[in-house]
């Protein structure tokens, strides 16, 4: 590993150290710590979805026209670790939401501006990324694994407020990275003509929807994202509910998963084709839930082992093929715009719809002091089932391309 390899890989540890060592527990914080409902934890998990809109613009009319993108990436970390320490030290649900909404418009950037970074300093970007990548992966699992070895997601923990440090900690790391970023490797703008913000968005992706099988696909993934909104505001808060024992570790099997998954999807796409592979990921989200269903009464079962460790299939074999079905679909003329495009679908309108349902199915079903798990599992896991067969009927086999 070479030096500018060595200063990427930290960067990349850091950004989603930060990232993974609060949004993961952030539904159980909330309930513990506000007493907040589950249109309000909704509200909270929705600011990614804001910033994700949000993230375009400033990268687009910022970091691609005026700033360094390593100078940007250190500005907004700096901001961030302000904002972040706000969250540490708010008394209520109603002093807590502006500085999570305002820390997630400026953290949701960031995920590119990363990104542009290492591909600005690498030789061979398709051979050299990926291996810097896993350590954001890597980043994300020493989070989840820190906090259960501090012992700040035990039930008896999380009730006395415990959950508070996990703000303080990445306040500082934020400080660190913001600080550390202004000695990565320059990467100065790269100034763009008039269309360059409309690229940036994927508007001039839009040709795309024409074609009937991605028009499927895209409604696909941001009607996928409701299940998924489901697995990020409410797992952790689950498992810590039902009294799983370092519920945050637990949950760092599935980034495990999606890494080895990762390494077999190629086999996947090569020997099954696109629309199989798609069809695969979505029922990995019907099953996963129906275990997470099943197992509800049972702090110990294995099939919240199993549920959990889905996460690789769920996310790899739908969204990341997803990326490449859409690379694949995209001319050379807009490849940049169509990557844009789904994400801002997804992340953006997708999981700012999917964050509101799972409020509402949440407190549909309190029970007492907490909730009636078995019956939320089952609507995302009912949910997921009713996309893949619209999916399996509207989407039409395109078997020359999937042997590509």
């Amino acid at each position: 590993m070479n030096m500018t390899t060595l200063r990427l890989s930290i960067m990349m540890f850091l950004e989603f150290f930060i990232w993974g060592g609060w949004f993961v527990t952030l539904g159980t914080f909330l309930s513990a710590a506000f007493a907040a409902t589950g249109a309000q934890s909704g509200a909270a998990y929705s600011t990614q979805s804001w910033g994700a809109i949000v993230a375009p613009f400033v990268v687009g009319l910022v970091a691609d026209r005026y700033v360094n993108a390593e100078r940007l990436l250190g500005i907004l970390h700096l901001v961030g670790a302000l904002l972040m320490y706000q969250m540490y030290r708010a008394a209520d649900f109603a002093g807590f939401y502006p500085y999570v909404l305002a820390y997630m418009v400026l953290y949701m950037p960031t995920l590119a501006l990363v990104n542009s970074v290492s591909f600005r300093q690498l030789s061979s970007p398709e051979k050299q990324f990926g291996w810097i990548r896993v350590w954001g992966t890597l980043g994300w699992i020493a989070a989840g694994l820190l906090i259960s070895a501090l012992g700040w997601d035990g039930k008896v923990a999380v009730g006395q407020g415990a959950l508070r440090n996990t703000f303080l900690m990445c306040a500082i790391c934020s400080a660190v990275l913001g600080v550390y970023s202004f000695t990565l490797p320059a990467t100065p703008p790269v100034r763009r003509a008039a269309g360059g913000m409309g690229e940036s968005l994927g508007f001039n992706a839009l040709g795309l929807l024409k074609d009937r099988n991605y028009l499927v696909f895209f409604v696909a993934s941001i009607l996928i994202c409701i299940p998924l909104a489901f697995y990020y505001q409410n797992a952790n808060l689950f498992l810590t509910e039902i009294g799983v024992p370092n519920a945050t570790a637990r949950m760092t099997i599935g980034q495990m998963s999606e890494v080895l998954f990762m390494l077999l999807l190629p086999v996947f796409l090569g020997r099954f084709g696109i629309k199989n592979t798609l069809l695969l990921g979505m029922a990995a989200w019907a099953l996963r839930y129906a275990l997470f269903a099943l197992g509800a009464s049972d702090a110990t079962s294995l099939l919240l082992v199993l549920g959990i460790a889905l996460h690789g299939v769920c996310y790899d074999f739908f969204f990341v093929s997803g990326q490449i079905y859409t690379d694949k679909k995209a001319g050379e003329a807009v490849k940049s715009s169509a990557q844009g495009l789904i994400t801002l679908a997804t992340y953006g309108v997708g999981m700012l719809i999917g964050y509101q349902v799972a409020g509402a199915i949440t407190d549909r079903y309190v029970a007492g002091t907490g909730h009636a798990w078995a019956s939320i599992w089952y609507f995302p896991a009912a949910f997921a089932v009713v996309i893949l067969l619209l999916f399996l009927v509207a989407f039409r086999g395109e078997r020359q391309r999937d042997s590509a």
